[in-house]
């Protein structure tokens, strides 16, 4: 049985993995020169919001000793060590072009040549391509333009004023970095957001699913609202606009991950994190938000997340994927046989854990024929 795995990261190892334990040693084309690139370049002072036992891969648990969340530098040690310990050896600098059926099978054109399967896994996760949006007038603006995949520490940052445009978990992360290191930073935060405490009665908030185990994720929401409520109060007490649906559904309907918070929140109300409302436009260093206030920037960071869109590599079978170029099914054998795609839904439970449970699915289902 041959099969190809489009990625190296957490997702690409875990099936890589899971069907090595059934007897395949499939081939793992990787674009970039290292296991868990996304994880090498991320910035500093990032670590999991789930926990250490909710995060490891299949088969191999995370190390005691990285404590209850995991850092950046942590996570790369972990792949890196979950590649030996599996004997995965992928191809580096294998930028795969397409996937194309040919025969029974499929043909994979990457950088390095071509390969042929008969079963091929995407696994390239939800950090696609940075998703760079121009606000009008941005060409103007004097200082830096940066995206959060290019941010590292917050030094660059010191003696000028920064705005992060958007409150996603990368965007509250980098500004309380900023905050703590006494730099002037600015959110502007477009709409409304859903915020959870990190963890609640002294677990992580990402363990508590259990609620949406056994109820529909909306009352699980309703039921869980006056908890997130008298750990960290509402959106509005901290100047931001109140959401219409509950963190569960969020991300179950619209592929949202809500904020977690680790500090920010309190930076916020402590004044040394501003929050602005969208933005308007921007003319030279000045920015016009979206109800009419305006403030000089010297640097712009985009939290606006990432995008996904895997019909250039699907060229011939579009209907593996929906209008937007995301898979319309994960995890399990969908309407193309022998094409396979782990983890590119977003999961209430974290990541790694749902990278973990699809690997597994997918293993099976390849291994039974």
């Amino acid at each position: 049985m041959r099969v190809i795995i489009i990625g190296a990261g957490p997702s690409g190892l875990a099936c890589a993995a899971c069907l090595s334990r059934t007897g395949i040693q499939p081939e793992i084309l990787e674009r970039a020169d290292c296991v868990g690139s996304a994880w090498h370049n991320h910035y500093d002072r990032l670590h999991l919001h789930t926990s250490r036992g909710r995060s490891g891969l299949p088969f191999r648990a995370m190390p005691k000793r990285y404590g209850r969340y995991a850092s950046r530098l942590q996570m790369v040690e972990y792949l890196e060590d979950y590649a030996r310990a599996f004997d995965l050896k992928p191809q580096f600098g294998a930028a795969v072009e397409t996937v194309r059926p040919s025969g029974t099978g499929w043909r994979v054109a990457h950088s390095g040549g071509s390969s042929d399967a008969d079963a091929v896994i995407f696994a390239t996760g939800l950090n696609g391509t940075p998703h760079r949006p121009a606000f009008p007038g941005q060409a103007s603006f004097p200082g830096p333009v940066l995206h959060t995949s290019e941010y590292r520490t917050s030094k660059p940052f010191l003696d000028g004023h920064t705005l992060v445009i958007g409150f996603g978990n990368s965007g509250g992360d980098i500004a309380l970095d900023l905050a703590e290191a006494g730099a002037r930073v600015t959110l502007s935060v477009r709409g409304p957001v859903n915020i959870l405490p990190h963890e609640v009665f002294g677990l992580p908030v990402t363990s508590l699913g259990g609620l949406r185990k056994i109820l529909p994720y909306t009352l699980a929401d309703a039921l869980f609202a006056p908890i997130v409520r008298a750990h960290i109060g509402r959106p509005r007490d901290y100047g931001l606009q109140e959401p219409e649906k509950g963190p569960a559904a969020q991300v179950i309907e619209d592929g949202r991950i809500p904020l977690i918070d680790i500090g920010a929140l309190a930076a916020i109300r402590a004044g040394r994190i501003a929050t602005r409302r969208g933005i308007r436009g921007i003319d030279g260093a000045q920015v016009t938000f979206a109800d009419d206030t305006t403030a000089s920037f010297d640097a712009i960071i985009l939290a606006t997340g990432y995008r996904v869109n895997l019909a250039a590599m699907l060229p011939e079978t579009p209907e593996a994927l929906d209008d937007k170029g995301h898979p319309k099914l994960c995890g399990a054998p969908g309407s193309v046989p022998g094409l396979f795609f782990c983890s590119y839904k977003a999961s209430p439970d974290g990541q790694l854990n749902q990278s973990g449970i699809e690997a597994r699915a997918i293993a099976r289902a390849i291994s039974n024929g």
